[in-house]
C-alpha cells in the first residue's frame, strides 16, 4: 500500500509493544464507562435541534399500516425496497430527522465521506441507474442518494419526517402494534422494523462545566454553518478570526480537522487517544470504467470486498484500496503446516505480529509528515489496528503543520473543565470562541436508551426487561416473546466493515419472512424459545477470542468504553463469530430450506 511499509519483525520487540499497548490503554480506562458520556437531551436537548430543515406542523395520524419501519437511513430505506419487491405495498417509514438518509442526513461537516468505497456502499446503486462520481463520496452525494431512492420507490408517500417514536406496545388480540409518537400520533402495525441504526443518538463528554461555557457550541452531526460559514467542501470564512477547539480525534474529527485547519483564526484539537490514519487517495470515477460494466456488478464486487475483509483469497482485487490491502495483511494466515492444521494459538500470535508490523509502520508515516517530534510522538497510535475505527485521510496529520494549529494531548484523561470562555487540561486554560464535539453517537448503551423509546411485547414484557440478561435472538433478527417486531444492525448477526452490505441481506432476509406469513395467510410469526436458546447455542460455539482481543484493546466505542464483559448485552454474544461470509450463507440457507426453523406462525 502506497504510503505505509511494513516493519521488519527484527526492528521490534513483541513483548515491548505489548507492555506499552497495555500501559496506554490503562491511562485511558475510566470507571464509569459509557457513563462518562451525557445525552443530548433535557438541559442539553439544544444539541439535537434540526439545523438544516424547519419542522412543519401537521396532523396527527390515526391509522392502520400494514409495515411501521422506524428509520429512515440505509436501514429503512433497503427493508423497504425489499419488501415492496415482494409485493408489501402499504410501508409507513418514522424517521426522527426531516429527510431521508439516517447519518447522511445528520454529517454535513464539511469534509464527511464515506470511508468505504461508494461503488459498494452506497446501495441499489444498479437498480437506481446511478454511479457515484468518486471512489469516495462525499456527504452531499451520499444524502442525494438517499432521496432518490425515496423518490424511486415512492416512499415519500407516506413517510412521517421529524417524528420520534414514544412507544410500541403489542396488541395480541388485535395481531398489531400499537405506536405512539411525540406528533401526536396512535396508530396500529401489523410489523414493525426498527431500522435506527446504531448511530443515531448523539452523545457529549461529562465534562464538568459543560453549561458554563459562553461561545458557540455544537455536535458534528447539527454542524452550525450559520456560524462557520461556508459548506460541506469547506471555506469556513465565519472563522477567520475565531480560536476554535474540537473535542475528539476519531473518524469525524479526521475528516473536518484539516477544513478548520484552513480557515480558524486558531485550531486547538483536543485528544484523548489518537487515530489510525492510512491515506486516502480519492479519485474521480473514470467514465470508461463505469460504461463497461456488467450486470449485476455492484453485487459481485460488494461479495469480493467482504471475501476480502473475511480473509479469503480472491483471485483478483475489485475494489483494491487501502481497507482490502489492510485486511488481507491481517486476515490471510496459512491454514496448515506440512499438511497438519495450525494451531488456534499460532493463528494468534502470527495475526498479532501482522498487526504489529502494519502499526509500526503507521506510525513510521506519522513521523514522516509531522515535522514536529513531540506532536508527531503524541499523534502516534498504540494499540491494535481494530481496537478502533481505521480512518482514511490525505489532510489530517498534515493539518498538523499548520502554525495556527495545536495539538493539545490529554494523556487519555479528556478535557478536565470547562469555563466561560475556556477549555481546561492539566494547569492550562485554553481560550475559545468556539467548542465543537466531535464525540460521536451512543454505541453499547440499551436500545431503548439509543433510540429514545420502549418497546412492549407479549404480557406488556419490555425488550429493556427481555435483554436485562444480555440479547436473544434468532438470527440477530427476532426475539421471542415480540411478535412480528424484526431487528436490523449488528445484534447477534454478523458485522462486516461494509455495513450496508450487511444491511441489504438482513433486509432481504426479512422480507421473505413478511411474504412467507402472507402466503400462509397467517397474522404474525415469531421466534419459538427453541429456536432462539440454538441460536444462542451456536453463538456460544465460538472461542471467545474476539473478548479477549477487546478486553485488551484500548477504550472506545468498539469495546463499550473497556468494559465489554459487564453491561448487561454484552452478557451473551453479541456477534457470529463464524464471519459475516459464513452469517450470509446462513440466511440463504433457511430461506432455501423453506420450513422456517425456529419460528412460529401464528393467527
Amino acid at each position: 500500500m502506497e504510503g505505509i511499509a511494513h516493519a521488519d519483525r527484527s526492528r521490534f520487540d513483541p513483548d515491548a509493544l505489548r507492555t506499552k499497548y497495555r500501559e496506554e490503554r490503562d491511562k485511558r480506562l475510566h470507571p464509569d464507562g459509557n457513563g462518562q458520556y451525557v445525552r443530548t437531551d433535557g438541559r442539553h436537548a439544544r444539541f439535537q435541534d434540526d439545523p438544516y430543515t424547519p419542522v412543519r406542523a401537521r396532523e396527527a395520524r390515526r391509522d392502520d399500516v400494514e409495515v411501521l419501519i422506524v428509520g429512515g437511513g440505509f436501514s429503512g430505506l433497503l427493508a423497504a425496497v425489499h419488501l415492496k419487491e415482494t409485493g408489501v405495498r402499504d410501508i409507513r417509514i418514522v424517521e426522527r430527522g426531516g429527510d431521508f438518509g439516517g447519518s447522511w442526513y445528520w454529517n454535513r461537516y464539511p469534509g464527511a465521506q464515506c470511508d468505504i468505497e461508494s461503488y459498494i456502499y452506497l446501495p441499489l446503486l444498479e437498480e437506481t441507474g446511478y454511479i457515484p462520481t468518486k471512489k469516495y463520496s462525499d456527504a452531499p452525494e451520499i444524502f442525494a442518494h438517499c432521496q432518490r431512492i425515496g423518490e424511486r420507490y415512492r416512499l415519500y408517500d407516506d413517510a412521517l419526517f421529524h417524528t420520534q417514536v414514544r412507544e410500541l406496545r403489542w396488541d395480541g388480540a388485535a395481531s398489531r402494534w400499537v405506536v405512539t409518537t411525540d406528533r401526536g400520533d396512535e396508530f396500529k402495525a401489523r410489523f414493525v422494523c426498527l431500522g435506527d441504526g446504531p448511530l443515531s443518538q448523539p452523545k457529549l463528554p461529562g465534562i464538568p462545566g459543560l453549561e458554563r461555557f459562553r461561545g458557540a457550541m455544537f455536535h458534528t452531526s447539527r454542524w452550525d454553518y450559520s456560524y462557520t460559514g461556508g459548506g460541506p467542501d469547506g471555506h469556513l470564512d465565519g472563522l477567520r478570526d475565531k480560536r476554535v477547539g474540537i473535542i475528539g480525534t476519531g473518524a469525524t474529527a479526521i475528516q473536518c480537522v484539516p477544513y478548520l485547519a484552513e480557515s480558524a483564526g486558531t485550531l486547538c484539537v483536543f485528544q484523548r487517544t489518537p487515530s489510525s490514519v492510512f491515506p486516502r487517495d480519492n479519485r474521480d470515477t473514470d467514465a470508461a470504467w463505469a460504461a463497461s460494466l456488467p450486470p449485476n456488478w455492484q453485487r459481485d464486487r460488494m461479495r469480493n470486498f467482504n471475501r476480502i475483509a473475511s480473509g479469503f483469497n480472491e483471485a483478483v482485487d475489485l475494489v483494491n484500496d487501502g481497507l482490502t490491502h489492510v485486511m488481507s495483511t491481517l486476515r490471510r494466515l496459512p491454514e496448515s503446516r506440512d499438511g497438519a492444521p495450525v494451531p488456534p494459538d499460532e493463528l494468534e500470535r502470527l495475526a498479532e505480529l501482522r498487526d504489529f508490523e502494519l502499526m509500526e509502520g503507521l506510525r513510521a508515516r506519522v513521523d514522516a509528515i509531522v515535522r514536529d517530534p513531540d506532536t508527531a510522538a503524541a499523534l502516534k497510535p498504540w494499540y491494535r489496528l481494530f481496537c478502533k475505527r481505521p480512518c482514511f485521510n490525505d489532510g489530517y496529520l498534515q493539518a498538523f503543520n499548520r502554525s495556527n494549529v495545536t495539538l493539545v494531548d490529554t494523556q487519555g484523561k479528556g478535557v478536565a473543565r470547562l469555563t466561560e470562555t475556556a477549555a481546561v487540561v492539566g494547569d492550562r486554560a485554553y481560550e475559545l470562541d468556539c467548542l465543537i464535539f466531535a464525540t460521536g453517537f451512543e454505541v453499547g448503551t440499551a436500545y431503548p436508551r439509543r433510540s429514545g423509546f420502549e418497546v412492549f411485547g407479549r404480557n406488556g414484557v419490555t425488550l429493556t426487561e427481555k435483554w436485562a440478561g444480555g440479547l436473544r435472538s434468532l438470527h440477530g433478527l427476532q426475539t421471542s416473546g415480540f411478535p412480528n417486531c424484526f431487528f436490523l444492525g449488528v445484534n447477534q448477526g454478523t458485522f462486516t466493515p461494509n455495513f450496508s452490505h450487511m444491511l441489504y441481506e438482513q433486509s432481504a432476509h426479512l422480507a421473505y419472512i413478511v411474504a412467507e406469513v402472507n402466503r400462509s395467510g397467517r397474522q404474525a410469526v415469531e421466534v419459538t424459545q427453541n429456536g432462539e436458546d440454538q441460536w444462542i447455542d451456536v453463538l456460544n460455539s465460538f472461542p471467545s477470542t474476539i473478548l479477549k482481543f477487546q478486553q485488551d484493546c484500548t477504550p472506545g466505542y468498539y469495546n463499550n468504553e473497556g468494559k465489554v464483559d459487564q453491561d448487561g448485552p454484552r452478557r451473551t454474544p453479541s456477534l457470529y463469530g463464524g464471519g459475516s461470509e459464513a452469517f450470509f450463507q446462513i440466511l440463504s440457507d433457511w430461506r432455501a430450506r423453506g420450513d422456517m426453523a425456529g419460528v412460529r406462525l401464528t393467527g
